[in-house]
């Protein structure tokens, strides 16, 4: 009786842990080691397969880069177009010097005609030319698309241009033009218009 006693007061003596506590302690330990092992990739069946991984043989083809930039290049090369583009035997290109002097010469010709007599103004307006016109040519393009893209643009600017197909060097050109005028005068006022849109043109003389 004596030994019964003894043992049921050393048990009484040990400290006791409720068993919820074990068992949330084992729940995180177990939780924490999954953690582990499913960061270092053990668990094969926790892996994404769907997403791209990476190819360490993986190289470039050759001439992709390349291949990008050549198509712009063809895309540029399709809508290029020459301001210079001309009949030699019919059509003279006129240098802005030489225009601004003819321009200047024609004012003051129309300046002079103004101060003479009304009978010493019958004749041809002053500043008018004898022989040909004057015609502002904005582009000549290999394609007619892109011409009448430019015939577009300057309706835009208020100006009505026309496009003219001519053959030089057995290629077909698509001459965007304005005019006739009939003055240098006022082909050189459209060409600063038009210079101040942002929009270049060539003058010529009509022969």
């Amino acid at each position: 009786m004596a030994t019964r006693n003894n043992r049921q007061a050393v048990r009484n003596g040990r400290p006791t842990v409720p068993g919820w506590a074990l068992f949330v302690a084992g729940v995180v330990v177990g939780l924490i080691l999954m953690g582990i092992v499913a960061h270092r990739g053990l668990i094969p069946s926790l892996r994404r397969n769907d997403q791209p991984q990476a190819n360490p043989n993986a190289v470039a083809e050759p001439g992709s880069a390349p291949g990008i930039a050549s198509g712009g290049s063809a895309a540029a090369s399709s809508s290029q177009f020459d301001f210079y583009k001309v009949l030699p035997e019919k059509e003279v290109v006129i240098p802005n010097a030489e225009l601004s002097a003819m321009a200047k010469a024609e004012q003051d010709q129309g300046a002079a005609a103004n101060n003479a007599s009304p009978a010493a103004t019958t004749g041809p307006a002053a500043g008018a030319t004898a022989e040909g016109g004057y015609v502002l040519q904005v582009g000549a393009f290999p394609k007619a698309g892109d011409a009448d893209a430019m015939k577009a643009r300057l309706a835009l600017q208020g100006f009505a241009a026309h496009v003219q197909a001519v053959t030089l060097d057995g290629q077909v050109w698509n001459r965007v033009r304005i005019g006739p005028f009939a003055s240098a005068t006022e082909l050189q006022a459209v060409q600063k218009q038009l210079s101040a849109a942002g929009i270049h043109g060539v003058p010529l003389k009509e022969k």
